[in-house]
């Protein structure tokens, strides 16, 4: 491609050389190295003088250090004369943190939104963002491409009876992705609902079964019972990132210095789900003892748990257990756009023997001996997306056809 130059940062080489290759091009020379003092140093080797310039730069371990060098490249392109400079990060850094969940917080995605501004980025693609809020930050052009459609086509080549498989989504904030791509794959879709405020006697578990039935007749004239929902033990306890049964000890509520239980924060003012969704892996709730409720049916089933990022195991763990203990599940993937996996996240998802599958995109780096380790790790290729969508973009063509089809890459 003429008058185009894509920068290739540390954060993640191995997918800016797949891309790199798609398009047929080397990646544009450049140093980037650290001072003794720890300062990051970016030195351009050729001339960027009105070329469109694309910097590819994920998410990463290391996220502050490639943060700070995505902006000092798009600082040195930008003082190169470059026509354009568009900013790719696959996955984009501090996406959960984008919206104020406690008071004197801050909104940190906005924040880095505003410092690419800055620096000199014209144009952003990145793919699956965790809010689509954050779209809203830039005051410049954003393309949010989907995964979607490439998990959805591993799934129908790569799951057992997919057309009788359940889409799940692990909390009431990921449930418009789950239903996307039920949608697209037409099969039908369920989703946890996580309570840390009640116990097990609010819900009276043990014993408790209500079935929904319709009566029709058969062919020979006879009337026979259709059941529509049955949800007989969907309704676990979780302790410490696992389901127990009712004999477990039940844990004593915390209380006050007065010896008085603490009141609801969420009573009143603010929303509960509007907190849970992206905390529900760290330790202070995980210590909790919680209700987990599945509304759905995956009744010998495969269930296929869907998320846009896998970060910490504990919440996809105690998913897939009562997903298969108590709620028939016959197989059990986990899906997702972006394997962060901190510290032994990836091991311990693999060692879990409720889980079959772990099915993710190569947007986020992962160490080459951890995959070797975690045999259930399936990593899909997005770098034809990623290269489609800098051709297109080059050459004044749209790029819509990316949001929904894997024909255009084919």
């Amino acid at each position: 491609m003429r008058k185009c130059k894509v920068f290739v940062g540390n954060s993640h080489p191995e997918l800016g050389k797949l891309v790199c290759d798609r398009l047929g091009i080397e990646p544009a020379p450049s140093t980037l190295k650290k001072f003794a003092n720890g300062e990051t140093s970016v030195q351009i080797g050729v001339s960027v003088r009105d070329e469109d310039v694309y910097i590819i730069q994920s998410g990463s371990p290391q996220t502050n250090d490639h943060i700070m060098e995505l902006l000092i490249l798009i600082s040195a392109c930008k003082g190169g004369s470059a026509a354009k400079i568009t900013a790719v990060i696959p996955q984009f850094p501090y996406s959960k943190q984008s919206k104020m969940k406690k008071h004197r917080g801050a909104i940190t995605a906005r924040m880095l939104a505003n410092l690419l501004v800055m620096a000199g980025a014209d144009h952003v693609v990145s793919m699956d963002l965790h809010a689509s809020q954050m779209q809203g930050f830039f005051t410049k052009p954003v393309d949010n491409l989907y995964g979607g459609p490439t998990l959805a086509n591993w799934i129908k080549h790569y799951v057992p009876d997919y057309s009788e498989a359940v889409v799940v989504s692990k909390n009431p904030g990921g449930t418009k992705r789950v239903t996307s791509l039920a949608d697209s794959l037409k099969i039908n879709f369920a989703m946890f609902h996580t309570d840390r405020r009640r116990n097990k006697d609010a819900y009276k578990i043990k014993g408790k079964k209500k079935t929904l039935t319709t009566t029709k007749k058969n062919e020979d004239g006879e009337e026979e019972e259709d059941i529509i929902v049955s949800n007989g033990m969907q309704t676990a306890r979780i302790v410490k990132g696992h389901v127990v049964d009712d004999a477990y000890p039940e844990q004593k509520p915390k209380t006050l210095a007065n010896g008085d239980e603490p009141v609801d924060r969420y009573a009143l003012g603010g929303s509960y789900d509007a907190d849970n969704s992206d905390d529900e892996d760290e330790p202070q709730y995980n210590a909790e003892e919680k209700l987990i409720t599945l509304v759905g049916n995956v009744q010998n089933r495969p269930a296929i748990i869907v998320d846009d990022m896998i970060d910490k195991h504990a919440s996809f763990i105690a998913a897939a257990e009562h997903l298969r203990l108590n709620c028939g599940a016959k197989e059990c993937y986990i899906v997702a756009t972006h394997g962060i996996f901190s510290d032994n996240c990836l091991e311990t998802l693999n060692d879990c023997k409720y889980i079959d599958k772990i099915i993710v995109t190569n947007t986020y780096p992962i160490d080459e001996a951890r995959r070797a380790r975690c045999e259930k790790l399936v990593i899909i290729d997005v770098s034809p997306i990623f290269a489609e969508c800098i051709r297109r973009d080059h050459f004044g063509e749209s790029i819509s056809v990316l949001f929904d089809s894997l024909s255009v890459i084919a």
